[in-house]
């Protein structure tokens, strides 16, 4: 394997720009975690997640690349990896991301994440759904999921009413076990955690979302750019996601209301999940096939190889 080089000047200003970059997502997400409030948008990528704000911060190289003095300083350094550390190997006073020594847990499943992105992009898309899945979350209005955070726009009744009235076709098993249980029967797909490989495909917006989760489950060895590309596009996503919602977001910012429950607002729907689609596409891609070559590096030094 071919090792790139990065002086320490190139890697600090890499690894600035990475922190410099997130912490406009992370530092406002911070500051109202302190006082209380919640942004129904902004703070999805972290709460549903659950990835640690710090350690998006931290910039990562991936495989192949050696940090020229990166552990000089070691833990004193302020771009010490402090997340993932156990992943990186000391060669004098340089640094270099090491999967060799990744456990067989860790390697099956980085093995599941490729085959699963893999099948995803195979698939036809499927553009039908017109992002009704949080419309059935909140039918019969039992449950309103995000109640404490934003008010509906629409009424119960409304809302019922649109649910009864077209076919849900959601084939994404985390919004589906969301779903109100009146609702889950109405649905024509019955997802499952264990055949999510067998039925996610590449129009569903929350399976384009959820390329951020698979790098970060991929981290460090996929690297930060990536890891901030799919972060930008699910964050994308999740912006269109809550204004097809039944929520009023208008006291959260510009988020003018995508109304599903008429005809054109269905076409816009659609045409905005084309469009993350084929952001998606690349990505999907790059992630597989750089989450491979962590595979097949698992078997030898980087060094040597």
């Amino acid at each position: 394997m071919d090792i790139q080089i990065l002086n320490e000047s190139t890697w600090q200003r890499l690894a600035k720009e990475h922190r410099d970059s997130m912490r406009c997502w992370t530092e406002p997400f911070r500051a109202r975690r302190k006082v209380g409030r919640t942004h129904p948008i902004h703070d999805f990528l972290f709460v549903y997640y659950q990835n640690s704000s710090k350690k998006i911060e931290q910039w990562h190289p991936g495989v192949g690349v050696r940090l020229e003095d990166a552990a000089r300083q070691g833990a004193k350094s302020s771009f010490w990896p402090t997340c993932f550390s156990q992943h990186y190997r000391t060669i004098g006073n340089d640094l270099i991301c090491d999967p060799s020594r990744l456990e067989q847990k860790l390697i099956d499943r980085l093995r599941w994440i490729e085959s699963m992105l893999r099948q995803t992009a195979s698939r036809k898309p499927n553009f039908a759904c017109f992002g009704l899945h949080e419309w059935a979350m909140v039918y019969k209005g039992k449950q309103v999921r995000h109640e404490k955070t934003a008010k509906l726009r629409i009424s119960q009744s409304a809302i019922d009413q649109l649910v009864e009235s077209r076919p849900l076709t959601c084939s994404h098993f985390d919004a589906f076990r969301f779903f109100a249980i009146d609702a889950q029967p109405l649905n024509r797909i019955k997802p499952t955690l264990e055949g999510r490989p067998e039925i996610e495909q590449p129009g569903c917006i929350h399976a384009n979302m959820d390329l951020y989760k698979w790098a970060f489950k991929s981290m460090p060895f996929v690297g930060s750019d990536l890891l901030a590309r799919c972060f930008a596009l699910a964050m994308e996503a999740r912006v269109i996601d809550m204004r097809a919602s039944p929520y009023d977001l208008t006291e959260f910012g510009n988020y003018p209301a995508i109304m599903i429950e008429k005809s054109e607002g269905r076409i816009e729907y659609e045409e905005l999940q084309q469009t993350i689609a084929k952001q998606a596409e690349p990505l999907r891609f790059e992630l597989a096939e750089k989450i491979n070559q962590v595979i097949k590096l698992t078997a030898v030094d980087v060094l040597t190889s």
